[in-house]
């Protein structure tokens, strides 16, 4: 099995402004009419998640998990999108666990295992950079306090 599946383009592709409008305006539509089908939030929470903007992909997760919760037959397919937005938010561990949920009910879902290697890198990489964080401020703390006692051993 390749160690890059291209399935996950999801992750960096976005919709155009005039294509979530478009899922935005039947979204508000019927949201007027006091009738908001599920597919119709479903895809508009799909776009809101595709989005650049962290505000769109906060909103996105929210509706996919209110349809998560109300709409048991509809949560394998809002596992993926729950999991990608988690992961465009840099919520790794909660989009790990939409992921893993996924994989447990379609283990070879290649979406679901190119978008856990991109779960993992990036997990790794945040690792990486928070031990390299504290290591850093070891050493200063190090060399503070290494001042310090000899400050204190001249008086």
């Amino acid at each position: 099995m390749p160690t890059e599946l291209p399935y996950a383009a999801d992750a960096e592709d976005s919709l155009s402004y005039d294509e979530l409008e478009v899922l935005r305006i039947q979204y508000q539509k019927e949201l007027n009419q006091a009738h908001v089908t599920i597919q119709t939030k479903f895809n508009y929470a799909w776009g809101l998640v595709k989005s650049p903007l962290h505000e769109h992909q906060i909103e996105g997760v929210r509706l996919l998990q209110d349809i998560y919760r109300a709409e048991p037959t509809r949560r394998r397919e809002c596992l993926y999108y729950l999991a990608l937005g988690h992961y465009k938010l840099g919520n790794y561990e909660e989009a790990k666990r939409f992921n893993t949920l996924l994989m447990e009910k379609e283990p070879t879902n290649l979406q679901a295992q190119s978008l856990g290697q991109l779960i993992d890198k990036k997990v790794a990489t945040e690792g990486y950079v928070g031990m390299a964080l504290a290591g850093g401020a070891a050493a200063v703390g190090a060399i503070l306090l290494a001042g310090l006692i000899r400050r204190a051993t001249r008086k």
